[in-house]
C-alpha cells in the first residue's frame, strides 16, 4: 500500500474515464496507473485519506488477488471525496449489489478434492476486500446442500456460492424446491458457483472462466438474472433441473466414467470417443412438446433475445409451492398434442437449459436463461463414424448446430421412456451430471424461476 498526498482535490489525481479509474502521481513513483472499474472492489474513505482496493493479477496467468492504495486529502475537501468515492462505486458496480451477503457452500469431495484449499487462497480475500459479508459451510455428504438450502434464512442472504461443481447447485435450487415457501425462496436467493469441480458448468456459462479468482470478482460484480428452471417428474417424485438431461452416449459417457473422475474432464472425452467408435444405440420411445424446429427460426430467435420483455411469466411470491405442471406428470395421460415416437437408433439424447456443459463444449449454442423454452438436441447412434467425429470436433464453438444430422430443437417439454439393451447392465440417467433411476420421466420448463448472478443477459458462449 502506498500513500500519496493530492491535496484538496482528489480528482486532479484520481480520475474516471469512461470504464476505468486513471490514477496519477506528481512523484513519479506511481506515474499513472489505470484499473478497470470491473476491477474495483471497494473504496473507504477515512478521516483524512481515501483507500481504493481492486483486483489485480501480477501477469496473465495468475489468479486476481486484491490490492490497494491510499490517497490522503486535506480536511476541507472531506465532502467533496465522499461524493466522489460513492459516484466511484456506483459506476464500478452499476446494476450489481454491493456488499453482497454470501452464504457460501464448500464441497471438499469434489473434482480433485481442492475445493477448499481454492477457496481460502484464491477467493475468500477478494470477498473480503469487497465487504462481503461470508458465512462459509463444507458439506459433508450427498444431498446435504438440499437440507442447507431447505432450512437456510433466505432474510440473511442474497446469493448462495458453491465452491463444488454442478452437483451443488443442483442440491441447491432442489432444496429451495422442497421448502413452504418455495417460490420465494428460488426468486430471492441467487444461485452461483465457484468453479471447484470437474465440469463446472454453470460458472462457464454465467462468468465466462473457469479460473477461481476471476470467477469470484465476477461474483462480486455479478447482476442479478432469472432463469428458467426445468420440472422433472419420475415415478412419483418431482425435482428441478438447472442444467441437463441426458440419456445415450453423453449420459453413459459422464456417469460411465466416474472412476477416471483422476483424469479430470479429460475422462468424460476418454468415454464419449470409446462409444462413438463403437456407434453405440439407445433405444427409447419419446414425445416432445415443440416450440421451434426450424434452425433458421431458432437462431432469429436466440438473436432477438427470446422475445419480448414483457411475454416472461410473473410468479406471486407468495405461493407456498412449485408452480403446477401444465402438461401433468409422468403418470398422467400423454397430452393430446403430444405424439409419442418410438426410436430405436437413439444415440444421443440431450436437452441444456445452458449453452456450455463443459468448458470445451458449447452443446446448446441457442440456449438462453430466461425465454422460457429449453434446447434438445437429438443425433441417431447409426450416423458414421467420420460424421460423428466431426460433430464432436465441432461441439466446442457450437458449429455443431449447422450440421444436417444434428436435430436441435427448442421445446417446453416432452416425455421419454428408455428401453433397456439386451446384456447391458449399466444404464444411465443424467440431471445436471447427477445418476437417476433408469425409467421413464418427463420434463417442463418454468419461465424464470430461479435467480443467479451473471455477468449479462446471455450466456458467455458463443451464440448462433
Amino acid at each position: 500500500m502506498s500513500d500519496h498526498a493530492v491535496g484538496s482535490e482528489v480528482t486532479s489525481h484520481l480520475y474516471i474515464l469512461v470504464d476505468v479509474l486513471c490514477v496519477n502521481d506528481f512523484t513519479g513513483t506511481l506515474r499513472h496507473k489505470v484499473i478497470k472499474l470491473q476491477d474495483v472492489l471497494w473504496v473507504e474513505v477515512g478521516a483524512t485519506s481515501i483507500t481504493i482496493t481492486y483486483a489485480i493479477a501480477t501477469s496473465p496467468k495468475t489468479a486476481l488477488k486484491p490490492d490497494s492504495f491510499t490517497y490522503s486529502y486535506e480536511l476541507p475537501a472531506r465532502d467533496t471525496v465522499i461524493v466522489w468515492a460513492e459516484n466511484l462505486l456506483k459506476l464500478a458496480y452499476g446494476k450489481s449489489q454491493p456488499r453482497k451477503r454470501l452464504k457460501v457452500l464448500i464441497n471438499p469431495f469434489g473434482g480433485q478434492g481442492t475445493a477448499t484449499q481454492l477457496f481460502e487462497t484464491s477467493c475468500k480475500q477478494l470477498f473480503e476486500a469487497a465487504n462481503c459479508t461470508l458465512d462459509i459451510q463444507k458439506t459433508e455428504y450427498s444431498g446435504h446442500a438440499i437440507e442447507i438450502a431447505q432450512n437456510l434464512d433466505i432474510n440473511a442472504f442474497d446469493a448462495v456460492v458453491c465452491c463444488s461443481g454442478d452437483g451443488v447447485p443442483h442440491e441447491v435450487f432442489n432444496g429451495f424446491g422442497k421448502r413452504t415457501d418455495a417460490m420465494k425462496a428460488l426468486r430471492s436467493i441467487a444461485v452461483c458457483q465457484l468453479p471447484a469441480g470437474s465440469g463446472n458448468a454453470m460458472c462457464w456459462n454465467l462468468t465466462g472462466t473457469g479460473e477461481v479468482s476471476s470467477a469470484a470478482v465476477a461474483i462480486i460484480k455479478g447482476i442479478r438474472k432469472p432463469i428458467d428452471l426445468i420440472s422433472i417428474t419420475q415415478g412419483e417424485a418431482r425435482f428441478l433441473s438447472f442444467l441437463s438431461q441426458s440419456f445415450g452416449i453423453i449420459a453413459e459417457a459422464d456417469l460411465g466414467t466416474e472412476n477416471l473422475r483422476w483424469m479430470g474432464g479429460a475422462r468424460f472425452t476418454y468415454g464419449l470417443l470409446q462409444r462413438v467408435w463403437k456407434q453405440t444405440v439407445y433405444p427409447c420411445d419419446l414425445a416432445v412438446k415443440v416450440a421451434l424446429d426450424d434452425k433458421d427460426l431458432i437462431r432469429e430467435h436466440y438473436r432477438q433475445g427470446g422475445g419480448r420483455p414483457e411475454d416472461r411469466v410473473s410468479y406471486k411470491l407468495d405461493r407456498m409451492s412449485l408452480p403446477e405442471l401444465k402438461f401433468g406428470s409422468v403418470n398422467s395421460p400423454l397430452p393430446q398434442d403430444w405424439k409419442l415416437v418410438h426410436h430405436p437408433n437413439m444415440g444421443n439424447f440431450y436437452a441444456g437449459n445452458m449453452a456450455w456443459m463443459s468448458a470445451d463444449a458449447n452443446f446448446f449454442p441457442a440456449s438462453l436463461p430466461n425465454d422460457g423454452l429449453f434446447d434438445l438436441v437429438c443425433i441417431d447412434g447409426t450416423v458414421g463414424r467420420i460424421k460423428a467425429m466431426n460433430m464432436l470436433l465441432s461441439v466446442e464453438n457450437g458449429k455443431h448446430f449447422d450440421l444436417a444430422h444434428v436435430i436441435y430443437k427448442k421445446v417446453e417439454g416432452y416425455r421419454i421412456i428408455p428401453h433397456k439393451r439386451q446384456g447391458v447392465v449399466e444404464e444411465y440417467i443424467s440431471i445436471d451430471g447427477e445418476r437417476i433411476m433408469f425409467a421413464p420421466f418427463q420434463a417442463e420448463v418454468h419461465n424464470g424461476l430461479g435467480m443467479v448472478l451473471a455477468k449479462g443477459e446471455f450466456y458467455q458462449a458463443a451464440g448462433v
